[in-house]
C-alpha cells in the first residue's frame, strides 16, 4: 500500500510523515509513506493525504502551481475513490471558497465556506490554539472508531470550515461557540486539528485511515 503525502510547500511535512510511518510500523501494514510533489507519483497512490499550514489562498496557489496535481487528485479521489485525508488547511481546501485576505476558490469537494473563527466570548483568543475536546456521535465515522469518550485533539487555526450540509460535519469542538473539527463524505475526510500532533487520538485516527475501505 502506497500512501502519498502531497508536498506543495505548506508546513512541516516531516512530522506528518513520521506519524504515518510510526502507525504503519505498529500496525505491520507494510505501507510505503511517500512525501511527494509529483502528480505522477500521486497517480499511483492507494491513499492520499493533503496537509496544510498557513493562509488558504497561499496553500491553494501552492497546490495549483504543481503541474497536473489538482487534475490527478480529482481523478484519484473523486473518480477512482481512493481514500483521502485533508489536514488543517488541507481540509479547508475542500470547501467551495475561503474568505481569508479576500475570497478565493477551493476544490469544491465538500460544499462550504472557510470563514474567520469568531468566539462569542472575547476572552477566547484567535488563533484557536491548543487542545480541545472532540464531540461526535459514537459510530459516526470509521476514522473515529476506537476513540474514548471526549478525546482531545490539537488545533492551530484562525479560520473554520462552515459546512453547507450539516451532515458533512463528523465532529466538532466548542470554543465559545461550535467549530467544525472533522468533515467527510464517501471516501473523503478532513480534520481541522493535526492528527500528527494529537498523540493517542491522532495516532488512532491515522491507523483508522490506513485501514479504511470506503
Amino acid at each position: 500500500m502506497r500512501v502519498a503525502i502531497v508536498d506543495y510547500g505548506s508546513g512541516n511535512l516531516r512530522s506528518a510523515a513520521k506519524a504515518f510511518e510510526r502507525v504503519a510500523a505498529e500496525e505491520n501494514s507494510k505501507a510505503e509513506i511517500l512525501v511527494t510533489a509529483s502528480a505522477a507519483e500521486v497517480a499511483t497512490a492507494d491513499r492520499i493525504v493533503l496537509p496544510g499550514v498557513g493562509a488558504f489562498a497561499d496553500c491553494k496557489a501552492g497546490l495549483d502551481a504543481l503541474p497536473g496535481m489538482v487534475d490527478i487528485l480529482t481523478r484519484r479521489v473523486l473518480e477512482d475513490g481512493r481514500p483521502f485525508l485533508g489536514i488543517c488547511v488541507g481540509m479547508q481546501l475542500l470547501a467551495d471558497r475561503g474568505h481569508e485576505h479576500g475570497v478565493h476558490p477551493g476544490l469544491g469537494w465538500i460544499s462550504g465556506e472557510v470563514v474567520p473563527v469568531t468566539p462569542a466570548d472575547p476572552s477566547f483568543k484567535v488563533p484557536h490554539m491548543g487542545w480541545n475536546e472532540l464531540v461526535f456521535e459514537p459510530g459516526r465515522h470509521p476514522l473515529l472508531a476506537g476513540l474514548p469518550v471526549s478525546p482531545h485533539a490539537y488545533f492551530v487555526h484562525s479560520f473554520r470550515f462552515a459546512c453547507a450540509d450539516p451532515a458533512r460535519e463528523l465532529a466538532r469542538v466548542d470554543y465559545a461557540g461550535p467549530i467544525t473539527a472533522m468533515i467527510g463524505r464517501d471516501n473523503i475526510a478532513g480534520t481541522q486539528f493535526h492528527p500528527e500532533k494529537s498523540q493517542a487520538t491522532g495516532l488512532t485516527i491515522i491507523a483508522n485511515f490506513l485501514r479504511w475501505s470506503p
